[in-house]
């Protein structure tokens, strides 16, 4: 499950996914964030049980949409299970991951 909210005040959109995030999640992610302008953006993966390749692309197109290289994105709160998904894609050179 996706949710997300925009926090109007600093103008970040803040995503939390819930569960599994894999491929059936792609075109609720994708909504999340679509047509949204905001200044930073950050994932929730604090309740996220698996992420596959396809969450590891979705995260990179988040991260393209937001700017690239110039983008503030961070990931929030992975398990270890996660962490170490992330790590072997080397997504902490990418992203700011926040434990």
């Amino acid at each position: 499950m996706i949710k997300s909210s925009l926090e109007k005040k600093t103008g970040c959109l803040t995503i939390s996914v819930i569960g599994r995030f894999d491929y059936t999640c792609h075109k609720a992610f994708k909504e999340a964030f679509g047509g949204v302008t905001a200044t930073c953006y950050e994932v929730d993966l604090s309740e996220t049980l698996y992420l596959d390749s396809s969450a590891l692309g979705m995260l990179l197109l988040l991260r393209d949409n937001a700017g690239g290289e110039k983008a503030t994105v961070r990931l929030l709160s992975p398990n270890r299970t996660v962490m170490e998904v992330l790590n072997m894609a080397n997504f902490g050179l990418l992203f700011n991951i926040v434990e």
